[in-house]
């Protein structure tokens, strides 16, 4: 649901038009002689999205692609489409206002539509991020929709029979950000595995999987989570390291919110925890600690680098920092924000503290 990324493609023709248009018609958004407006969208790596216009009305249509936009060979299942859908739906019965309104989806074309946001009152968090506004009242209210979201779903058998997906989850997260980064890596090899081990082992709350800045909005009532394409009944560590690990590397994206980003990172986790009671907050605490530079090392060298950690020197510095963490895992996430803030000249913020 961000800016335009092309020209519409004509109403009528074309191999793509057809598919989407006939996906609708199948949806019953629109009628099988009814033409539309069809707008790509930049979007992330695993989908391609559209804006969808017709007859007065405008929504979103997303379809799963199998092969990814990333330049290693990564290819998962398209079917994981009906597991985002599912996940929307369980989602916006705990917390209606965090997600968009699904309209109708279609298995045939792994396609599925929901309420258009427009930008202009739903700004993506990363791209406020990238322009240096790092808002603390938003980073808590993530992290407060993500605990809602886990605490609501924690131990339900029925969600987890909902969500068989644990080789799409291996797919599609552990195997190219944790496995393929310990093929590079592979004096932390045993590590890295030991990681993919636990995560997959713990099944307690329905997990997003990628639960990012560039998949949330920040609307007039708050939080909006996007592309639940990875959701899977597992371990909620994952989710929280996911979004960790973004924000400390906003802070080398941008230097100068260094600072800002882990007063962010502190906040988020405090909107978080107080929603922790399926399992005592140490022990997920440790696990999300011990993931945390996996995936920070996962950034740099896995199948997906991220893409504005350019410079040779920050990727080093980053890859150090992971390492030395993976080498020697400190059981706090206090531990972590105070080694990254010590960890590079930066500019200076107040000191910020998680609590015991």
């Amino acid at each position: 649901m961000t800016t335009d990324a092309h020209p519409p493609l004509a109403t009528t023709g074309g191999g793509v038009y057809r598919e989407i248009h006939g996906a609708l018609v199948r949806m019953a958004l629109v009628s099988a002689d009814q033409p539309v407006r069809l707008v790509p969208l930049t979007g992330g790596i695993s989908s391609d999205i559209w804006r969808v216009e017709a007859a007065g009305t405008t929504f979103c249509v997303k379809r799963a692609l199998s092969r990814l936009k990333v330049a290693a060979d990564w290819r998962v299942p398209v079917g994981r489409n009906r597991y985002e859908v599912a996940w929307f739906r369980v989602a916006g019965q705990i917390v209606p206002s965090a997600v968009p309104a699904i309209l109708g989806d279609d298995p045939e074309a792994g396609a599925f539509a929901m309420a258009w946001l427009p930008p202009d009152r739903y700004p993506v968090w990363k791209a406020l991020l990238r322009d240096g506004t790092v808002d603390l009242a938003t980073a808590a209210g993530v992290g407060d929709v993500l605990g809602r979201i886990h605490a609501a779903t924690a131990d339900r058998p029925d969600i987890a029979q909902a969500f068989p997906t644990d080789d799409l989850f291996h797919a599609i997260r552990l195997e190219p950000y944790l496995e393929a980064t310990a093929r590079v890596h592979v004096d932390l090899a045993d590590r890295l595995v030991a990681l993919v081990a636990t995560t997959a082992s713990t099944r307690r709350v329905l997990v997003h999987g990628d639960f990012s800045p560039k998949n949330l909005l920040v609307g007039p009532d708050g939080p909006v989570v996007l592309d639940a394409e990875c959701a899977w009944f597992g371990d909620p560590a994952f989710d929280l390291a996911f979004v960790l690990n973004h924000l400390l590397l906003k802070g080398v994206w941008r230097p100068a919110a260094r600072g800002r980003c882990l007063d962010a990172f502190v906040a988020l986790v405090e909107g978080y925890r107080t929603h922790v009671a399926w399992e005592p907050w140490r022990a997920m605490e440790r696990r999300t600690a011990a993931l945390l530079p996996g995936l920070l090392l996962a950034r740099i060298d896995g199948k997906s680098p991220a893409e504005y950690v350019t410079d040779d020197r920050d990727r080093e510095a980053v890859r150090a920092f992971a390492r030395a963490h993976l080498r020697a895992p400190t059981d706090t996430l206090a531990e972590i924000a105070h080694n990254w803030r010590t960890a590079a000249p930066a500019p200076p913020s107040d000191e910020s503290t998680i609590p015991p």
